[in-house]
């Protein structure tokens, strides 16, 4: 966590901004706050121009959080954000008890427990049930000082205890909730320090629970939570080598000389390790990008005894001497996915730099030239963060490992259609149900380049979809001999009274070029014909990233018939008859 930045360095930034840039994504925020919130507006416009967002923020009255969520007619609605943010903070929760808890008797703070939390839940529910957002609400502060001293801990239901208790209720009430994050409030300002953060001065002027400079940093936490609302999550960690991964260098200490284990100049690099394996265990793409003998590194993921990440663990392994550029754009054609998507580590400074200069998508990680900090360095990055974490998340990182084996059959065979044959595929077709659902909102998110429409559905929106009966939502789960891909495809389609209209079509970039499209349009068509229909109208939008599904209906029987502004309108009659391949098993599943 690094050190508070003068608000005013923010504030001169503002001023400095140039117009809305119309290609950067636009997202809008509302602060609700119990106590004085000013300057966060500025700081999360500047912060979110930086990484090319346009942040546009409505600020609740001063402590009028409840008036806004209450009235029917708020600015809040109006506004229509994408993401609430609700910080009410200890001293507003209790009032006048804060200072005088204890003249309640333990009845009486039985009753004012539930009572709160009862009032949270009330609040929270009508936000809930008037906007799609995604509601991120603080938790308390759990006080450091008590009236009663040292005896604090022995009361039955004190302060403390009331406060923690709240914490928990609000941590284990929401839990399954895919719409309410509850963020820890109480933790983020302990690790910075409860007496150092607070401003008692600007407390009595100005009803600030934060000094100002402080705030930079409590944005810093907001956009763990922006990040993936706006699908600018990141997918790969890129990791050098020497003395990133391991102490030394290889090809001059031997895999006995370098610095990896549980002595004190090797723990530093294991635990980095253990944590890398932690976020590939999650589903992050793992890859390297080396200047190194191949023999030699070969020799440490095979020997060594405490290497915890292997080779099989990455699913794209550049060690070779070719500038560091290239083996990125390399890495980022083998796995199909951005330069937007990576991380890249590496403790060589002009290394960074090069990447910096020449690949700006890219995130460069300043990594600090005392190793004993690359762990606190990875674990304050906010970069792989989603509001979902899905069992294809998990296996993830392995199935883009399992690629690389993909990659080397392709080199054994003649022909596109020989591979693809010998790959022996399996596509299961689900409608949704509890246990695609939130993969199913998790691609609208994500996917960017087959993706017809690039139209973005929350889970609450995919929900919604499946209770109607005017529209068909399905998933698809893409096996081969080389292991299971999970849920890659998924399409909603709205059933019209003549022809039913493809609202969303789209495929993992994972599984592009093997077909499996075919096999989704052709079960869309079968779903047509039983519900006799004359015509399937799909839609496209094009976007800079969605080039690789721009012909698909043209090259699979479509007749362009409209364009209305950006949309194009594509119609097939349902009665024609379409053939998909047959070498790709089709398993309709059902719940």
């Amino acid at each position: 966590m690094n050190y508070p930045i003068n608000i005013s360095d923010y504030l001169e930034k503002y001023k400095k901004l140039t117009p809305k840039n119309l290609e950067h994504k636009y997202c809008k925020i509302a602060l609700l706050s119990s106590s004085t919130i000013k300057y966060i507006k500025e700081i999360l416009a500047v912060k979110g121009r930086e990484i090319g967002l346009e942040i546009d923020t409505f600020m609740g009255g001063y402590n009028q959080y409840s008036q806004e969520i209450m009235e029917e007619d708020s600015k809040l609605y109006k506004f229509d954000p994408n993401l609430v943010i609700l910080f009410i903070d200890t001293r507003a929760l209790l009032g006048d008890l804060f200072f005088n808890f204890y003249e309640l008797n333990i009845e009486e703070r039985k009753e004012l427990l539930v009572s709160k939390k009862q009032e949270l839940t009330g609040l929270i529910d009508i936000l809930k049930g008037k906007i799609k957002a995604k509601i991120v609400v603080h938790n308390f502060e759990i006080p450091s000082n008590s009236s009663l001293g040292i005896l604090e801990n022995k009361q039955e239901l004190g302060k403390t205890e009331f406060i923690e208790k709240t914490n928990e209720w609000l941590r284990d009430y929401y839990k399954t909730d895919s719409q309410v994050f509850i963020f820890d409030y109480n933790c983020f300002i302990s690790n910075l320090g409860k007496k150092e953060i607070f401003d008692y001065k600007m407390y009595y002027l100005a009803d600030t629970k934060l000094g100002f400079d402080y705030f930079p940093l409590l944005v810093d936490q907001y956009f763990s939570y922006i990040k993936p609302l706006m699908s600018i999550s990141k997918k790969c960690l890129v990791l050098d080598l020497d003395n990133t991964l391991w102490g030394g260098i290889v090809g001059e200490d031997g895999v006995e000389g370098i610095k990896l284990g549980p002595m004190p100049e090797g723990r530093p690099f294991l635990e980095f390790q253990k944590y890398i394996l932690s976020l590939f265990n999650r589903g992050v793409i793992l890859a390297i990008n080396s200047k190194n003998n191949y023999n030699d590194v070969l020799k440490v993921f095979n020997e060594h005894p405490y290497m915890i990440l292997k080779e099989d663990h990455f699913a794209s392994v550049q060690i070779n001497w070719n500038d560091k550029i290239s083996n990125m754009k390399t890495i980022a054609q083998e796995l199909n996915i951005g330069l937007d998507s990576f991380v890249f580590f590496d403790d060589d400074k002009l290394n960074r730099e090069m990447i910096k200069d020449s690949l700006p998508e890219i995130k460069v990680v300043d990594l600090p030239e005392d190793y004993s900090l690359y762990l606190k360095t990875i674990e304050e990055l906010d970069d792989f963060n989603t509001f979902q974490l899905t069992e294809e998340d998990k296996k993830k990182g392995k199935m883009y490992a399992d690629q690389r084996r993909r990659s080397d059959f392709i080199k054994s065979t003649q022909n596109a259609t020989e591979y693809l044959k010998g790959l022996q595929m399996k596509v299961t077709i689900e409608e949704v149900n509890k246990f695609n659902v939130s993969r199913i909102s998790q691609l609208t998110q994500k996917t960017n380049q087959f993706n017809m429409t690039t139209r973005r559905y929350l889970e609450e929106d995919i929900k919604n979809f499946a209770l109607n009966h005017d529209f068909l939502v399905f998933s698809v789960t893409v096996e081969d001999k080389f292991g299971d891909n999970g849920i890659t495809g998924a399409a909603i389609i709205e059933k019209c009274k003549n022809h039913f209209r493809v609202d969303t079509f789209l495929l993992s970039c994972r599984v592009i070029g093997r077909r499996i499209e075919e096999i989704m349009l052709a079960y869309i068509l079968e779903r047509a014909k039983t519900e006799k229909v004359k015509t399937l109208l799909g839609e496209f939008i094009p976007t800079t990233k969605n080039i690789p599904a721009k012909e698909f209906f043209k090259e699979n029987g479509f007749k362009l018939i409209k364009i209305n502004g950006n949309i194009e309108i594509w119609e097939f009659p349902v009665e024609t008859e379409y053939k998909s391949p047959e070498f790709i098993e089709v398993i309709k599943a059902s719940h």
